[in-house]
């Protein structure tokens, strides 16, 4: 039998057996050609199933006709790459990956205007035969295309279905992405961690964060908040990623997945009461302290190993693992130690990865290092790298669009692997922005530059996602091209993709668009005086007047707008250009309204208490036509968010657990520093959250003002802060409310 399982030893075992029984030669020949045919046969299965993961995402996105297109695996390229052509209406796409291959099928079927896909929506048309392209290859310098912030798991895809997490990957696929992290389902994991170590079941369930902050109990930020967690819910999270994983593994993609990074319940230490189990500083005010496991007690070593065996055990091997033990947390060091034990942390965090698995590296997100650069400065950043070998550890610097330059002051992290990018989204808040020249001309400068040493990889990072989608097209085009990206070009495919069709008149209003809103790095108001994307999203505040202004073009942004508008009126069929018209409205009437908010505080101010109110109006009903008239956006509303939460729940108290974390998420949560840090641009929040809690500002601001008595901001403040908690105790849902004619009705507001 052993003889028959392998083909080689099989033929020999044929030919030895025709010869001894003294059969002629042709009977040789016919039965090794017949051999050889089979042989061939096998080989070509083994990879038609190779490439079989990628004929299926493309058949997910245009169907039946994926099959047309010649999809082969070159496996002897030294760096990722693909090459298209097309002749005689026969498309051939070879790579050297799967998500190499993906992207240049994609590629193709941009350049053809036959297939635009996005969050927004996809537009199909598929022409009836294939048009000529002539050969051409597409290499990449970078082994890695990252994606997602540990944050998007709570920003984004908390509530999220198989169905909906099968289009992300689908999505990340023709972007080339191979390297996406997979956060979900790890509670199942130390569910059965915290079992062994003789913790109790409901102690471990009240350790976790509710749903909506998972991410930030994972990094050792909180602990409890918004909880207890439910059984069901890591039930179905495991399920979940087991899917995830199996997909983007046929993929070839490389998911980055958990590791221990040594946050531990309160009540470990009555089990291990010798363990060096220390309490932290609080992440922010509000929050209670958690409890760190010292990296060089024995036990953390115990622990860290036995989480990744359980990972394995439970969703099989994986190649990077990521561990973050400081993550806006600041180690328990001093100064006369500060640089052995910062070593010597390290080393420990990557010895408990290295003895469950030798085979895997350690990834660790560096946005630490850029976000206290007064604690790690470079000497503490080499010092908490140097025990770890370069080959076995990734370092994650995608703050790059909030910290430059980083990776230069440190000389590309000793010679670490790392890889580069971007956040672009925090907290899945919305505003419209991103800075188009500057990530082209970074991306064309590292592929060049002599100082990047080890770097393997390039992407976004976001913490969430559904906004800004040309943002994303257009960055992960650039590791694609060496020469960098020429706008003309670019934006021309890119509007002929999306709509369907290109003109003078949206090339126009685009020029305009990236002139306004894309040459924004960094989208400034949001920090000003707490969190939220807008003034109208911040907790109100007298002090609004001292804004100085926003990044950007308003003038600029209008005139794309009025140019925009033309086109919309002309196409109101166009889905994708309707939604893009009243995005590009949103974000300028939301800064009208802010303008007129600001305004109003300054009249009433100056004793022209008519005039004030007369703004305030202005402002309030500004934003509540806004709120009715985005409901045609798809991902746009509050509705569909306390929906998606709703329903994640088995029953009705777990459906009212999330509807609450999921109306905290978005308001209040982060504390009296980060509140509003997750506001959102969507209907719903204009009219139900953001206009009411305004209005009572105003009144109790008037009221002082014309009784010449003093404003008592703080009181007032109180109060709103009691009417956000009750805000987000309600457990109704919404309904979505789609407006008719919403192109007369925006080109309205905007005249």
């Amino acid at each position: 039998m052993d003889i028959v399982k392998d083909r080689v030893c099989y033929s020999k075992y044929i030919l030895r057996a025709i010869y001894s029984s003294g059969s002629n030669f042709v009977l040789v020949l016919l039965v090794s050609s017949v051999f050889i045919c089979c042989h061939q046969k096998e080989d070509v299965e083994s990879e038609d199933e190779n490439i079989e993961p990628a004929y299926q995402v493309l058949e997910r996105l245009i169907g039946e006709r994926a099959r047309e297109l010649v999809l082969t695996l070159a496996e002897n390229a030294t760096q990722d790459q693909v090459t298209i052509s097309a002749a005689n209406h026969k498309v051939t796409i070879e790579g050297n990956s799967i998500p190499a291959i993906c992207y240049g099928a994609y590629t193709y079927l941009r350049k053809i205007g036959a297939l635009h896909v996005s969050w927004e929506g996809n537009r199909v048309q598929l022409p009836q035969q294939w048009p000529e392209y002539t050969s051409q290859t597409f290499k990449t310098p970078f082994v890695f295309r990252q994606y997602l912030n540990v944050c998007a798991f709570g920003y984004t895809t908390v509530w999220w279905n198989w169905e909906r997490w099968e289009q992300e990957i689908d999505w990340m696929a023709i972007r080339s992405i191979n390297m996406p992290s997979a956060m979900e389902g790890q509670e199942a994991v130390y569910l059965r961690l915290w079992k062994e170590m003789g913790l109790q079941e409901s102690e471990i369930l009240n350790h976790f964060s509710g749903a909506a902050f998972l991410p930030w109990h994972r990094m050792g930020n909180i602990n409890k908040y918004g909880g207890p967690l439910p059984l069901n819910f890591i039930q179905k999270k495991e399920t979940l990623q087991k899917k995830i994983l199996h997909r983007m593994r046929e993929l070839g993609m490389k998911p980055v997945v958990p590791a221990f990074s040594g946050y531990v319940p309160e009540s470990l230490k009555k089990k291990f009461p010798h363990a060096n189990i220390k309490q932290l500083q609080p992440w922010e005010k509000g929050f209670e302290g958690t409890y760190l496991l010292d990296p060089k007690d024995s036990l953390f070593l115990q622990i860290g190993k036995r989480f990744i065996e359980i990972y394995q055990d439970i969703y099989g091997d994986a190649s990077f693992y990521l561990a973050d033990s400081f993550n806006e947390m600041k180690p328990p060091v001093t100064a006369d130690n500060k640089q052995q034990t910062l070593a010597e942390y390290g080393e420990a965090i990557y010895k408990s990865i290295q003895q469950a698995d030798s085979s895997a590296s350690w990834v660790m997100q560096g946005w630490l290092f850029g976000n206290d650069q007064e604690f790690w400065d470079t000497t503490s950043i080499q010092s908490f790298l140097s025990k770890v070998p370069p080959s076995k550890m990734i370092i994650q610097d995608f703050g790059n669009d909030r910290y430059p330059g980083l990776w230069k002051q440190t000389k590309a992290y000793g010679g670490k692997q790392w890889t580069y990018g971007y956040v672009h989204n925090y907290g899945g808040s919305n505003p419209v922005y991103g800075d188009l020249e500057f990530y082209n001309k970074e991306a064309t400068d590292l592929i060049s530059s002599s100082e990047k040493r080890n770097l393997v990889g390039y992407g976004v990072l976001p913490e969430g996602l559904n906004n800004n989608s040309l943002v994303y097209e257009y960055i992960y085009d650039l590791p694609w091209t060496s020469q960098g990206i020429v706008w003309k070009d670019w934006i021309s495919q890119y509007t002929h993709d999306r709509y369907g069709y290109t003109s003078d008149t949206i090339l126009s209003a685009w020029n305009e668009l990236k002139e306004s809103v894309f040459q924004t790095r960094y989208w400034i108001p949001r920090w000003w005086n707490g969190g939220g994307a807008y003034l109208l999203f911040k907790r109100p505040t007298a002090n609004i007047v001292d804004f100085e202004g926003y990044p950007g073009d308003a003038k600029k942004l209008k005139r794309a707008l009025h140019i925009l508008m033309k086109e919309a009126n002309a196409n109101k069929e166009n889905t994708l250009l309707i939604h893009d018209f009243v995005e590009f409205s949103r974000h300028y009437i939301s800064m009208r309204a802010d303008s007129l908010l600001m305004a109003s505080i300054r009249t009433y101010k100056s004793g022209n208490y008519v005039k004030g109110d007369s703004l305030m109006n202005t402002a309030f009903s500004l934003a509540g036509q806004l709120d009715s008239l985005i409901g045609i956006q798809p991902l746009n509303n509050l509705s569909l968010w306390l929906n998606d939460a709703k329903q994640y729940g088995d029953n009705e108290g777990e459906s009212m657990l999330y509807i609450n974390n999921a109306r905290t998420q978005i308001t209040i949560w982060g504390g009296d520093n980060l509140k509003d840090y997750a506001s959102k641009s969507w209907q719903g929040m204009y009219i139900d959250f953001y206009v009411p809690r305004w209005r009572i500002f105003m009144q109790d601001l008037r009221k002082a003002l014309v009784e010449k008595k003093p404003f008592n901001e703080e009181a007032t403040r109180l109060k709103i802060k009691t009417w956000e908690e009750n805000w987000c105790q309600q457990k109704t849902v919404p309904s979505r409310i789609i407006v008719d004619n919403p192109v007369e009705r925006v080109s309205e507001l905007l005249r």
